[in-house]
């Protein structure tokens, strides 16, 4: 999950390739989460979503990527597990970076629209 600092204003950025959402919060987030986790049914369990959520997320990422941002291997008698790749981290590093540059560059104005608002609705 984002270590971001609370805020009075968010900024979703979506990353497109085509018409798919190639990054998100959610996708980094699963990412973060399958870093953390060395899974995606572990990830996606972590971040409240089904098995199968978070696996057509990461399908979708692969798709979007040169190369694949996760890479799956089946269960055995082990169990099967997951790996964020080169190429992923690479991605999810540059995602945060865009996320905070994008917050950094309205903070001003978040401010002096805060200054508009009364402290709690009426």
């Amino acid at each position: 999950m984002s270590n971001a600092p609370m805020s009075f204003a968010s900024i979703r950025i979506r990353l497109l390739c085509g018409d798919e959402i190639a990054m998100g919060q959610g996708k980094a987030d699963l990412l973060e989460a399958i870093l953390e986790t060395g899974s995606i049914s572990a990830a996606g369990r972590k971040l409240g979503m089904s098995y199968r959520k978070a696996w057509l997320m990461v399908d979708e990422m692969n798709r979007c990527f040169v190369h694949s941002v996760v890479e799956a291997t089946k269960g055995g008698t082990r169990g099967g597990g997951a790996r964020v790749t080169e190429n992923g981290m690479e991605a999810l590093a540059r995602f945060r970076v865009v996320q905070a540059k994008a917050q950094a560059a309205i903070e001003e104005d978040v401010k002096a629209f805060r200054r508009l608002l009364a402290p709690q609705p009426k």
